[in-house]
């Protein structure tokens, strides 16, 4: 079969080669391992609604990603309530307290999810959850995934001096995981996270399951699948597996 100059060019930028021999695998939360964006979706267009924020008219998903998705709340307070961010607060606890009901009765994990769980594991990987969501949101979305056991540490965004889209949680991973970011890649779904990661010099495989790949482009992600089933990410993780690029055996 004929491969186009076209199909050779994406197929180099897809590489996840410069990380060899790869040790880690970092791994956002929200909308990367789990489909949570359409529970924060619907509790911020309740508690929004609720409180007649923009004359009452619902948000729309548009609003959601421009304005929400991916950023931490200190960030969305500030950007929702500029003029009241202690009321912003107040707003946001309930908010999140409908958001934790909705992820105990609802949560789903993203396609494939439990696929490259048992990739990593078999290839003895590190791995790490750095998220913007609080601690009391990530650590309950894990535990419900069954993956309490599957991170050595969560690195929360509001815990560290810079949120995403710095690189800084990032950084905190791998020192946590005591990893060089030369053998260590990144699993995100959002600009802001792969900004974060592509800031701290790993490459990100950008899930596109709920943003545009167009938006996420933007960032530089090393690769853009559509979830974890994608052929493409196989393709890559195959070629780190038949150069002998991870330590599993080591």
């Amino acid at each position: 079969m004929t491969v186009s100059k076209d199909e050779n060019s994406l197929h180099r930028k897809s590489s996840l080669g410069r990380i060899a021999p790869v040790e880690a695998v970092l791994f956002d939360v929200d909308g990367t391992l789990c489909d949570s964006d359409p529970l924060h979706f619907y509790a911020f267009r309740e508690m929004l609604q609720k409180i007649g924020f923009n004359g009452g008219i619902p948000i729309d998903e548009e609003f959601y990603i421009k304005n929400i998705a991916g950023k931490n709340n200190d960030g969305i307070i500030r950007t929702l309530f500029p003029n009241d961010v202690e009321q912003g607060a107040e707003y946001m606890n309930e908010k999140e307290a409908m958001f934790r009901r909705l992820v105990v009765e609802q949560l789903k994990p993203v396609s494939g999810l439990y696929k490259v769980k048992k990739w990593v594991e078999d290839h003895r990987l590190k791995c790490a959850a750095v998220t913007n969501s609080s601690r009391i949101n990530a650590e309950l979305m894990i535990s419900m995934l069954g993956l309490t056991d599957f991170f050595e540490t969560i690195i929360i965004g509001d815990e560290c001096e810079h949120p995403k889209p710095h690189p800084e949680p990032y950084l905190k991973a791998l020192e946590a995981l005591q990893v060089s970011k030369d053998h260590t890649f990144i699993f995100e779904d959002s600009l802001t996270g792969i900004k974060a990661g592509v800031e701290a010099d790993m490459p990100v495989v950008g899930i596109s399951m709920r943003n545009s790949e167009q938006l996420l482009m933007q960032a530089k992600p090393a690769l853009l699948v559509k979830d974890y089933n994608d052929l493409k990410l196989w393709l890559a993780l195959d070629e780190l597996v038949v150069r002998g690029d991870t330590i599993a055996n080591a």
